[in-house]
């Protein structure tokens, strides 16, 4: 039998708001390996999907989607010929490039050892 208690909601402890939207965006599958390349150098479609090994086509049309409608990833195409699309971060994108670092560096401390990265094969190609 559980009890249930009840309490006011300044008892309730939140999250904080640019936290929770952070994770809301960054905090999704590929979107953080995406922008780490893109803090590299701007990078074309074909590039970034061989940067990042198991990200789909389809996935990553729809980050680079999200990452350019919250203004971190600019779309730009040269007409060419031939015609050329790259990506690149924004200032606001750029940005989070001590963020990423600090991350990277704390995961390195913190994190267990992951397996080695190797290239896997593509189930989308």
């Amino acid at each position: 039998m559980t009890v249930e208690q009840s309490h006011g909601t300044e008892a309730c402890k939140r999250v904080d708001d640019g936290i929770t939207r952070v994770f809301q965006l960054l905090g999704k599958r590929w979107t953080g390996q995406i922008v780490a390349v893109l803090v590299e150098q701007q990078a074309n479609f074909a590039a970034l999907r061989r940067a990042i090994p198991g990200l789909s086509e389809r996935m990553l049309s729809d980050r680079l989607t999200e990452l350019a409608t919250a203004g971190l990833v600019v779309r730009e195409v040269d007409e060419g010929p031939p015609l050329r699309v790259s990506y690149r971060l924004t200032e606001s994108g750029a940005a989070l490039e001590p963020a990423l670092t600090e991350l990277g560096e704390w995961a390195k401390v913190h994190l267990p050892d992951g397996p080695p990265c190797t290239e896997t094969p593509r189930s989308d190609a």
